[in-house]
């Protein structure tokens, strides 16, 4: 908490009321961008070497390696105040979810690479690379974050939790 205290105490007020209010959109974004970094890094290192002719097999790959990551810090960190169902069911949501927000994500690039021809010999090396990125980690990833949001509140962690007022009177 010392920590935080201290940054706290630096920030304008105004924008601390502001990063109050929406804190668990900001971690949403901060998780999303770690599964952005982590889904990037895995893309281009599988495209670039073990899956040079499957650019969407690796781009799956690499989304359900962050997907698993996502689910682990949103569960943990962004939505630690919500909850209202059982793990095992909230994470079968998060995971349908997902997969759907997968689907998202990878339209973009298919139809980069397959419908525009956006793949060498068609355009050159750097060409493709470039609009791989922009489709899939773009362009894909922007789609696919709008909905997870508004999917994960409204499905997976739909409800804030809220105390147990005569459990704790109890306990007291």
């Amino acid at each position: 908490m010392f920590l935080i205290q201290i940054a706290a105490e630096r920030v304008p007020s105004r924008m601390l009321s502001f990063f109050v209010r929406h804190a668990e959109l900001l971690k949403f974004l901060t998780v999303g961008g770690l599964a952005f970094i982590t889904t990037s890094v895995l893309f281009f290192g599988l495209k670039w070497t073990v899956l040079d002719e499957k650019p969407v097999t690796a781009n799956v790959i690499a989304v359900l390696v962050a997907t698993v990551l996502s689910y682990i810090l949103n569960r943990e960190w962004a939505f630690t105040a919500r909850g209202g169902r059982e793990r095992r069911h909230e994470a079968a949501l998060f995971f349908l979810v997902a997969g759907i927000g997968m689907v998202i994500n990878q339209l973009p690039l298919a139809v980069s690479s397959y419908v525009l021809g956006f793949r060498t010999p068609n355009v050159s090396l750097l060409a493709e690379n470039i609009a791989d990125f922009i489709s899939a980690s773009i362009i894909g990833t922007l789609l696919a974050t709008v909905f997870r949001w508004w999917a994960m509140r409204r499905f997976v962690f739909p409800h804030a939790v809220v105390p147990d007022l005569e459990r704790a009177e109890a306990v007291q």
